[in-house]
């Protein structure tokens, strides 16, 4: 183990775990154990020796390593935001619950920034679902249950800024509602666009508040002046 060779040390541990267990020696070995599959980027196997250990030992020696690294064993399998994100989840409770234990552990930093890069994961997943549900528009294929693609829009869209309010994809979230918000007053029956044309305004100057200058000032200025000329003033 001291010299790297984790391919072979495992190997050797696997083999004589249940033995060490009852010894002083188990502790150590069992950690080791965990250890190795880390280092080798068993990652699967390495968070459940972890959780093993200090579950085992929860006072023991290296019962903080353990919770730490548990959690980034599962930050280390958190896939593409494209794909299921169960580990991501898994991923975020190990490290929250690692900060509950050792608030002020020198790990501290690493262990908020993989938190922040695992909400980051999960807020974009969110914001695809949200912009598919835009570009889907005005077909119903999928509304088996009723509603709309904008309104599921929206309803994504702001669920994800209530769950990742720092997320650096708020822009294009909240972007993504305006647009929504004038779609469905665009497509509306007369005697709700009014209503949704002023819902789309409040929604253009809350935008406009938080990105004065953003990238999208030149089509949100659009929607605005537009919407502004349907209502009465």
């Amino acid at each position: 183990y001291a010299a790297g060779e984790y391919s072979h040390c495992y190997q050797i541990l696997e083999d004589m775990i249940l033995l060490l267990k009852a010894t002083d020696k188990g502790e150590e070995s069992l950690y080791m154990l965990a250890m190795c599959y880390f280092n080798l980027r068993y990652y699967d196997s390495a968070s459940d020796y972890f959780e093993r250990y200090y579950k085992s030992y929860p006072k023991g020696t290296y019962t903080e390593l353990a919770r730490f690294y548990s959690g980034k064993a599962a930050y280390m399998q958190s896939p593409d935001s494209r794909l299921d994100q169960s580990s991501t989840y898994t991923a975020l409770n190990c490290l929250n619950e690692y900060l509950e234990y050792y608030p002020h552990s020198e790990f501290r930093e690493e262990a908020t920034d993989m938190i922040y890069q695992l909400q980051e994961r999960l807020a974009k997943k969110e914001y695809e679902s949200a912009k598919l549900y835009y570009n889907l528009g005005n077909y119903t294929g999928n509304c088996i249950l009723g509603g709309n693609n904008y309104d599921a829009c929206i309803i994504t869209a702001e669920n994800t800024l209530k769950l990742y309010p720092y997320t650096n994809l708020r822009e294009e979230l909240m972007m993504l509602i305006l647009k929504s918000r004038y779609k469905l007053a665009l497509n509306s029956v007369e005697r709700k666009a009014e209503e949704r044309y002023r819902a789309t305004i409040d929604e253009y100057y809350g935008f406009k508040n938080e990105f004065p200058e953003s990238k999208y000032k030149k089509d949100a200025d659009k929607i605005f002046k537009f919407c502004s000329s349907k209502v009465k003033m």
